[in-house]
């Protein structure tokens, strides 16, 4: 290995050590702040008093478990929606043929270049008609179909060797059966990667609820989060930053535990 590249590596290796510094640096703080007393919020000593008491105070201050168990109902009721709906659409795309196939699969195409934002005050109105506002499906229901989850199990289902399919007919499985039993198992990964993203993505949705949703029955995590620090209930960095930890611990520990499935699982579905 030369001189030079060498140097390149070098210069690599503490670019990333810099990037996953400057990424860590947030939640460390928040880490710090969380567990020790108001005081030592800006004051960085060592010997500083460790202390469960911010995360007392944020549990009761704002119903948090409330909030937890609507944004987990959420995101399960969007998973669910997004795997059924997008499982049939992208069987049908890869395996039959009928009219105007083509021109349908360009238009799902067209929906991954339309950014969510835009469709807001569609999607209220349509919400509003349904008399859906301010519940937890009207959060969940514009979710239920997502062109990449079409796209990205279509690609998949078009490299299962048609043998098999017809294997599984011959021994009498039926289309759902076909499906169920043959192509799902094998696209297993490229699930769990795609349900990575998703659950990541709708834990952390924003906007959406925000507009949609008025009570605390309805309300998940962000938009409670955020109401929750707002400068109306005064600014305490420690008590925030313990909500703020306990919003993000289930995707944090998930993540932690599971780490190993999690890049398997992408490399597998071939998302980099």
């Amino acid at each position: 290995m030369s001189i030079a590249d060498r140097s390149a590596g070098a210069i690599e290796t503490i670019g990333a050590w810099l990037l996953g510094l400057i990424w860590i640096l947030p939640l460390a703080y928040a880490v710090w702040t969380a567990f020790h007393p108001s005081a030592y919020a800006t004051r960085f000593d060592l010997l500083a008093p460790l202390t469960l008491e911010n995360f007392a105070a944020a549990w009761e201050a704002a119903p948090f478990g409330r909030y937890l168990l609507n944004t987990t109902a959420i995101v399960t009721m969007i998973l669910a929606g997004q795997f059924l709906v997008c499982t049939l659409a992208a069987y049908a795309f890869a395996r039959y043929s009928f009219p105007g196939k083509s021109l349908l699969f360009a238009l799902v195409l067209m929906q991954l270049m339309v950014m969510p934002d835009i469709l807001i005050v569609e999607n209220y109105r349509t919400m509003f008609s349904l008399g859906l506002v301010d519940t937890i499906g009207a959060v969940a229901l514009p979710y239920m179909a997502s062109a990449f989850g079409i796209f990205l199990l279509r690609q998949t289902f078009m490299t299962v060797p048609k043998e098999l399919e017809e294997a599984a007919i011959v021994e009498g499985c039926s289309t759902l059966g076909v499906l169920w039993r043959v192509y799902v198992p094998l696209a297993r990964p490229v699930f769990v990667a795609y349900g990575l993203v998703s659950v990541s993505h709708h834990w952390n949705n924003f906007l959406w609820p925000l507009i949609v949703t008025n009570s605390v029955e309805t309300r998940p995590l962000t938009v409670g989060l955020a109401v929750f620090s707002s400068t109306d209930q005064g600014i305490d960095w420690s008590i925030i930053s313990a909500a703020t930890l306990m919003t993000a611990a289930p995707l944090l520990v998930a993540f932690l535990i599971f780490q190993r499935a999690f890049v398997q699982s992408f490399l597998r579905a071939g998302i980099r």
